[in-house]
Order: structure tokens, then C-alpha cells, then sequence
């Protein structure tokens, strides 16, 4: 049902003292909740509802804002919710009157709400910002028509892939889902694989290879036996439960994915993840997604932050990015500088310029070029202060939304900086 609206009564509690009265009012987040047009925000959080059918949902604007303080804090749901009940700013901020001794939600509606909201949902929370921002005239139009571009890699929050760590806990899982199924299985190897596994490690820290291999090899006989006992049974059931069948897609997908091949499982429980080589010397390899950075040369406002699954290379993401950036900032860009990586980008409307480039540069050009490697420290920021570094949300969907908030977290610093200059 639709969302409801923070209505107050308009006589004032004699015992309890207002937030407003208590509170530095010239503090960065309450000028920052006067930033905000929360009534743009109700109207577009308000039609993700049936207006008749189902329980009346929370204030927009209390979960909005939450979203908002998740990113600007890079704080997970449980410590949002712990600082929410102990900081009078922060809840200032979320709309309320009086200060709340009980959190007005259960910490799991916040995932449900990023679910019902989406990638296009959370674009719209980034889309506004921007348009605050323009509206007071803190990111002029001028600005929008010169960007610089990038790309990064948004890890997973998995540890590193091993192949025995792999078969191993597929194994477990597989035994596990079988038995809360009542799928009675011929043997579970629940020892001889714990054995395996443990002298697998000991034999690759010894530098015994050979050894190491056998003891892989048995740890990848121990899951197809068990994964083979499972389909047989399955097959008779009338109904297979749709936990195991995922199970043993993932099972095969494993069993059977060589050391060269492309798209292999590298996590059960995020089987999205992608290896990306981004030629780095201190990590050479790096498991999550491709995300794509479109900043302002100048001040360094972000105009996109999005996922892009499938490791494309950097010149083919070029054209998405820039028509996003449009889409979100109502920019008329003109001109992006971005480094070699993006050759062969074939864009022909707007002028890209390369790293290194001499042909067709003049002075004024070879100036903003220099800017282009301002992305650099953007990205940086990106990640240690806005949660890019680390994923923990789930699936492809938890990738896209992430991204999103880790740019949307990015602006509204900047805005914060400018509303309270240093």
C-alpha cells in the first residue's frame, strides 16, 4: 500500500523537548535535510506501491534517508541502525520531531526495500542530488559539458577462490540440502573430506604439489560421487526442491569448468563473480565486477557509477556510461578525456580524448587533459569511504545498487563540503 506521510500534531508535547531545540541547526545534515527536496522523492516512492491492496508502508523520507546515510557513512544495516538511535543529527535528518528511543523499522525492510526499489530506484535517490545540486547552483551546466571517465574493479566480499576450499564446501552444501530434504544419501565423506582439505593446505604451504594434487583430486571425487547420489534420487521425486536443484547446477557448473576456461564459479554463494586482471603489481587478480566512473573535470561531481557484468573491455562501456551520465545529470556533454585503455572506443558525437594524444590538441585542450587523471583519487575515495571496495550486497542486483550508492555517498560529501565551506 502506499507509503505513509510524517504527519506531527500541530500542538507541541509539553514534556518532550523538540529536536530543533536541542541540535545545532547549522550542521552540516540539517542543511543538508533542507538540501534535499524530499517531496520529489515521495512522489516517485509512492508509485513503487499499490495504492489499495497490501499493508500501508513506512514515511519515504525515513527510508530514503537511510539510504542516503548508508552511503555517505559506508555503514552495513545493523551499525546504521545502532548510530540512528544514538545520533539526534541523524535522525533529524530522517524527518523526525522528537528523539526515538526505538528504531521505527525492522533491519530487514532495508533489504527488502533495495529488492522492491531496484538499480532504477536507487538511480532515481543519485538523479536527485544532481538536480538539488543544480537547483542551487552548486554544479553549474558549464561544468557538465567536459568529463572524464574510468572504469575500476568493485570486488566481492568472498575470500580468495581455491579450488579444494570449492569442492569442499559444495560438498557440505550439497550433504546439507539433501538432508533438510530428506534425500537419504549412500555416503557423505563428512571425514575423509575434512582430512583432504586439511592436508591439501599443508602439502601447498610445504611446496608438495604433487601431493597437493592427489589430495585435490580427492576432494573433487568425494563432491561428483555425492553429486551424482543426488541427481539419481532426484530424478524420482515428482517434485525436486528448487534449493537443491540450484545446488546441483552450481555442482556441475564446478565439476566440469577447466583451468583456462572463461566464466568459472569462483564463489557458491556469488556465483556472479568475475576474475579481472586490471595489471596492477600489487593485485593481479581481483574477483567481483567491472564498474564504470563518469566525474566532472573540474570539481569532480560524479555523474555515474554503474556495474557492467561480464568484463567488457573499457573502450565498449564508453557509450553507456556517457548516455547514463545524460540520462541521471541532464548534461549536454561534449567533450570526455579518458586513458589508453579506452582505444577503439568508436563514440563520433562527442570528442574523446587519450592519454598521450597529440593530434588536434591545443593549449586549452592539453590543460583539462592533465585533469584526467583526478579520476584516480576519485575512485580512491570511492572505495575506503563509500563501501566500493568491498561488496556485501547480494547477487547482480546488490553489485548495481552498490555502485550506485558509493557515487550517490561521493556527491552528497561534496555537497556538504560546499554548503559548509572549510
Amino acid at each position: 500500500m502506499r507509503n505513509k506521510e510524517q504527519k506531527f500534531k500541530e500542538t507541541k508535547d509539553l514534556f518532550k523537548p523538540e529536536l530543533s531545540e536541542q541540535i545545532d541547526l547549522s550542521h552540516k545534515l540539517c542543511l543538508l535535510a533542507d538540501f534535499i527536496d524530499w517531496e520529489k522523492l515521495d512522489d516517485y516512492l509512492s508509485n513503487c506501491f499499490s495504492e489499495h491492496s497490501g499493508r500501508q508502508s513506512k514515511p519515504s523520507r525515513l527510508i530514503a534517508a537511510l539510504f542516503y546515510l548508508k552511503s555517505l557513512y559506508n555503514k552495513s544495516d545493523d551499525d546504521l541502525i545502532a548510530t540512528w538511535l544514538e545520533n539526534p543529527y541523524w535522525q533529524y535528518f530522517c524527518g523526525e520531531r522528537y528523539f526515538q528511543h526505538r528504531f521505527p523499522i525492522d533491519p530487514s525492510s532495508l533489504s527488502k526495500w533495495r529488492k522492491r526499489l531496484g538499480s532504477q530506484g536507487m538511480e532515481k535517490l543519485f538523479e536527485i542530488i544532481l538536480a538539488c545540486a543544480q537547483a542551487h547552483k552548486l554544479l553549474p551546466q558549464s561544468e557538465l559539458k567536459t568529463v572524464i571517465a574510468d572504469t575500476t574493479v568493485q570486488e566481492k566480499a568472498i575470500s580468495y577462490p581455491l579450488g579444494s576450499k570449492l569442492y569442499y564446501n559444495m560438498r557440505e552444501r550439497l550433504v546439507k540440502a539433501a538432508a533438510s530434504h530428506g534425500i537419504e544419501l549412500r555416503q557423505s565423506y563428512v571425514r575423509v573430506a575434512k582430512g583432504s582439505l586439511l592436508m591439501c593446505s599443508r602439502y601447498a604451504h610445504a611446496k608438495q604439489y604433487k601431493r597437493m594434487r592427489r589430495e585435490l583430486k580427492r576432494l573433487k571425487v568425494y563432491l561428483a560421487r555425492v553429486y551424482r547420489d543426488i541427481d539419481r534420487k532426484t530424478k524420482k521425486l515428482s517434485k525436486v526442491p528448487l534449493e537443491v536443484t540450484e545446488l546441483l547446477h552450481l555442482s556441475n557448473r564446478l565439476l566440469n569448468q577447466k583451468v583456462k576456461d572463461k566464466k568459472k564459479l569462483y564463489a557458491i554463494h556469488a556465483p556472479e563473480v568475475e576474475c579481472i586482471a586490471k595489471g596492477k603489481a600489487h593485485k593481479k587478480y581481483e574477483f567481483g565486477v567491472k564498474a564504470s566512473i563518469v566525474a566532472t573535470v573540474k570539481s569532480g561531481w560524479i555523474l555515474c557509477s554503474h556495474s557492467l557484468h561480464g568484463n567488457p573491455y573499457d573502450g565498449h562501456t564508453l557509450k553507456s556510461s556517457l548516455s547514463k551520465a545524460k540520462e541521471l545529470s541532464g548534461a549536454d556533454i561534449k567533450e570526455v578525456h579518458v586513458d589508453r585503455g579506452y582505444k577503439g572506443h568508436g563514440i563520433t558525437d562527442i570528442k574523446v580524448y587519450c592519454s598521450g594524444q597529440r593530434r588536434g590538441v591545443t593549449q586549452a585542450i592539453k590543460k583539462r587533459m592533465k585533469r584526467r587523471s583526478s579520476i584516480e583519487p576519485i575512485i580512491g575515495h570511492l572505495k575506503s569511504d563509500h563501501g566500493m571496495d568491498r561488496n556485501f550486497l547480494k547477487g547482480v542486483l546488490g553489485d548495481k545498487i552498490n555502485a550506485i550508492s558509493a557515487g550517490m555517498g561521493m556527491n552528497l560529501k561534496h555537497v556538504m563540503r560546499l554548503l559548509i565551506p572549510a
